[in-house]
């Protein structure tokens, strides 16, 4: 029988994301975000997105923001492996100044617009620097509902997981600076990679996934 992958997409992102990965030996089943409710907890969150999981203990994928909500679901049910990539496994691994920013309310302060646009910041914190990769993160940002990247970004900064997942393994990029590394704990780590990786490093992280699934 074909092993059946979760898939949790980052931030605003979909399948796209992953569109240079090999899951053709696996049914990877990719994970559809849905509009938050107003004042929802990251946790009621997760528990909404269980419909979508039919497998008994199954394997989970997060990239980024996916990550995080993976680890929401993992702390819900039980699984057989949890991979994060360019994610974060508790509040210890978000920056500080990122949590400093959500005690005192200043993300809220931050212009959507801006966050959902291709420029010099937004290229510079994601990695990108190919044609290939400024064009999809273009897509990406143009597609992100502005609620739900509201919502998700105030999520991040005030996230106070402290509960490790009993099994995962996490793989890191060296040069991601929307999550730098040096927070980062038990991962395995990728030389140059950003925060993109995932699609820009693609053959290096989709060796080491079929190692580990």
């Amino acid at each position: 029988m074909t092993k059946e992958i979760y898939i949790f997409s980052g931030l605003g992102a979909d399948k796209r994301i992953f569109q240079r990965l090999d899951f053709s030996i696996f049914l990877p089943i990719f994970i559809e975000w849905v509009v938050p409710c107003d004042e929802e907890t990251i946790e009621e969150y997760a528990s909404r997105l269980l419909c979508q999981i039919k497998t008994t203990k199954p394997i989970l994928i997060g990239v980024s923001f996916g990550g995080i909500i993976a680890i929401e679901i993992a702390k819900q049910i039980e699984i057989e492996k949890l991979i994060l990539i360019s994610s974060a496994k508790t509040k210890n691994e978000i920056p500080f100044y990122y949590r400093f920013a959500g005690k005192l309310k200043l993300h809220k302060l931050l212009p959507t617009r801006h966050l959902k646009s291709l420029n010099c910041v937004t290229s510079w914190l994601f990695g990108t620097s190919s044609k290939s990769d400024k064009q999809l993160l273009k897509q990406i940002l143009a597609d992100t509902d502005p609620f739900f990247l509201k919502w998700a970004i105030d999520k991040i900064v005030q996230w106070n997981n402290q509960v490790l997942p009993s099994i995962f393994f996490h793989i890191h990029g060296e040069s991601d600076r929307i999550l730098p590394k040096r927070f980062v704990k038990n991962s395995l780590t990728i030389k140059h990679g950003g925060h993109l990786m995932v699609f820009n490093k693609s053959e290096e992280v989709n060796k080491i996934l079929l190692q580990q699934i």
